[in-house]
């Protein structure tokens, strides 16, 4: 019988990059606006892996046996990690991700190190049972914008051994090489591991 996980998002770029790279596994993904539930999950956590548990937990206690949530940060290596947990507030709670790219890109203006890192933690529930899963991307953060593929701040990032920004390389590229892409992938060979 197939398995369906529920998702912690209502981010519908996120629902559909996890599917995409769960597709050829014998599950399902449902998200948050599937199942109708608005309520907004208060992620205020000091950690990316308290967040990504604080929403994992948040439905694991509406009684979902089977849940995936994650949290991402961007961590930028001239700004000691930041805005790393605060990623998607970098600019204030409306979580604007133009604002946030704005603000880095101001605070960056003239640093010479443009070194940084997109990192996800992936809390997951398998019948009850606490799993955590972490990928990394480095790359470093561009003086403007390009592209208009991905989300929040893709267009700003190059990931290493690329020259173009996530906000241009293709969904596939991205999937294959991202920090969310990697922490699935480890994800997905823990459940293979286990079919």
């Amino acid at each position: 019988m197939k398995k369906t996980f529920v998702l912690a998002s209502h981010n519908q770029h996120k629902v559909d990059e996890i599917r995409d790279i769960l597709s050829d596994l014998d599950i399902s993904i449902t998200s948050l606006s599937d199942l109708g539930i608005h309520d907004e999950i208060i992620e205020d956590g000091e950690t990316l892996d308290d967040n990504a548990w604080i929403k994992a937990d948040y439905l694991y206690n509406l009684g979902y046996q089977y849940v995936i949530a994650d949290d991402t940060g961007l961590e930028v290596d001239a700004l000691e990690g930041a805005p790393g947990v605060y990623s998607a507030r970098y600019a204030g709670p409306a979580k604007d991700s133009q604002a946030n790219m704005a603000k880095l890109l101001k605070a960056l203006a003239k640093a010479n190190d443009r070194h940084a890192q997109f990192r996800t933690v992936l809390a997951v529930y398998i019948n009850g049972t606490k799993h955590c899963f972490e990928g990394v991307i480095r790359g470093t953060i561009a003086d403007i914008k390009t592209g208009k593929g991905g989300f929040g701040y893709d267009p700003i990032f190059i990931p290493e051994g690329y020259t173009s920004s996530f906000g241009v390389l293709s969904s596939e590229i991205k999937n294959s090489i991202s920090h969310r892409g990697r922490a699935i992938q480890a994800f997905k060979a823990h459940l293979v591991s286990k079919l």
